[in-house]
């Protein structure tokens, strides 16, 4: 059994970084070493996420995924969420969340009545904190539609300041012809970040 860490953040203010020592300090704890790491700058609500589904590839049958919330998973719709956990499940990954302490036992490998019993109810509540997340996530950008609208209104609103700093280092490692994970490395942005600053320049 591998446990494999996923950390993500969704935008290029946050780091994904950020809960690597919650993950070390539990696995150190629990009494088990994590196996490799995963880290993007994604949203949670897209499936568009290269090295999660990179993680999910590279598991065996029994492996551990490692997350620090059941939100760094998913802030899916409900059909995308129902796709990730048919890959999930196909895989026979086991998704453990510091967040919800029923998922713990799940480090322990067994096939008994009990074990399946405790992997349903794992199951049940990751649905349920998948729902939570995701409603949290449609909460905040409406919110955040209408604070901008009230914004503009009001004659206050001037958008998104540009990283021009950020942007121009993105800008020259695309034309050194860095891959763009690589470059998701280096700066913090994200894919959708680097897709529209290659439109933008005409990056071939």
């Amino acid at each position: 059994m591998f446990v494999r860490a996923y950390l993500r953040a969704s935008t290029e203010e946050q780091n994904a970084e950020r809960a690597l020592h919650q993950l070390d300090n539990f696995a150190i704890a629990n009494n088990f070493r994590i196996a490799s790491y995963y880290i993007e700058n994604e949203s949670g609500a897209s499936l568009q996420r290269p090295e999660l589904f990179r993680l999910l590839r590279e598991c065996q049958k029994g492996d551990v995924l490692l997350v620090e919330q059941v939100d760094r998973l998913s802030r899916l719709s409900f059909e995308d969420w129902d796709k990730l956990k048919d890959e999930i499940k196909s895989r026979g990954v086991r998704v453990v969340a510091l967040d919800l302490p029923t998922s713990w036992e799940l480090l322990e490998v067994s096939e008994d009545l009990n074990s399946r019993i405790k992997d349903a109810f794992n199951s049940m509540m990751l649905d349920v904190l998948a729902a939570v997340a995701r409603k949290d996530y449609e909460d905040r950008r409406r919110r955040q539609v209408q604070g901008i609208e009230k914004a503009k209104k009001a004659g206050k609103y001037r958008g998104r300041r540009e990283n021009k700093e950020r942007n121009r280092k993105i800008y020259d490692l695309l034309l050194k012809g860095l891959s763009w994970s690589e470059i998701c490395e280096l700066t913090g942005a994200s894919r959708s970040t680097l897709s529209r600053i290659k439109k933008t320049y005409s990056v071939s």
